[in-house]
């Protein structure tokens, strides 16, 4: 056990390194030199756990909607909102996440699978809003795939726009806009006057995530359970 440990903690130390560096200078520019320094471990280390650029950056992506519980709501756009905060919160606060993104965006980065984090992020969306046409939250017309992509969509362009003009420092404002103002043609009039769609409400589910995670590992810990990966993104 203890060196399972130490092997997901060396794992850890490598992506984070990855992950500053990828951030800084892009994935064309980026070296596993670079990396090696920044993470101070072998390069046998690095290799026993990636086998090259490609493979770290991939494990930074992956890191991107990994790691934590969203919290479950009766009400499922609540979900979607505090989904949505909760990742502008991590943005502005994770260098994990924010690495992850510019990655993501990375149109240089032609060899890795940027696709991924949209796809898991659509399909979050769309099983949300299945759940939420079945408690009657939705308008008639809505269809729920469209909708899924229309919101991912417009939150990668609102991060892309917040980025360039503040470094993230205005993303949950502006993430806050996006769902006031676009949320009211998808989803009920009652639905929508109960929604707490604060800039703060980013903070506010971040900590109960948290103490969800926590939770949950500790549990898996309690039955002798190992988590090797980071979670995908799940509903408590």
């Amino acid at each position: 056990m203890a060196k399972q440990d130490r092997a997901i903690r060396t794992r850890q130390t490598i992506l984070r390194a990855a992950a500053k560096i990828f951030e800084e200078y892009g994935y064309e520019a980026t070296t596993i030199s670079e990396i090696l320094a920044e993470a101070g471990v072998t390069k046998g280390a690095l290799y026993f756990h990636f086998q090259s650029k490609e493979q770290l950056a991939q494990g930074v992506l992956n890191e991107q909607d990994s790691g934590f519980i969203i919290p479950a709501r009766a009400c499922k756009v609540q979900e979607i909102v505090d989904a949505s905060m909760l990742h502008a919160y991590r943005l502005q606060t994770d260098p994990m996440v924010r690495a992850s993104v510019r990655l993501s965006m990375d149109q240089r980065a032609t060899s890795l699978d940027r696709a991924g984090p949209f796809r898991r992020w659509s399909e979050l969306a769309q099983d949300l809003l299945d759940q939420a046409q079945a408690q009657g939250e939705l308008l008639p017309h809505i269809t729920t795939k469209e909708t899924a992509n229309v919101i991912v969509g417009a939150f990668g362009g609102v991060q892309s726009m917040s980025q360039a003009l503040s470094d993230y420092s205005d993303l949950l404002d502006r993430v806050s806009d996006l769902m006031r103002l676009l949320l009211p043609s998808v989803a009920q009039p009652s639905v929508i006057a109960s929604l707490h769609m604060s800039a703060s409400r980013g903070a506010e589910v971040y900590e109960e995530a948290v103490r969800l995670t926590k939770e949950h590992e500790a549990a898996l810990l309690s039955k002798g359970m190992v988590q090797l990966d980071h979670l995908a993104p799940k509903t408590a």
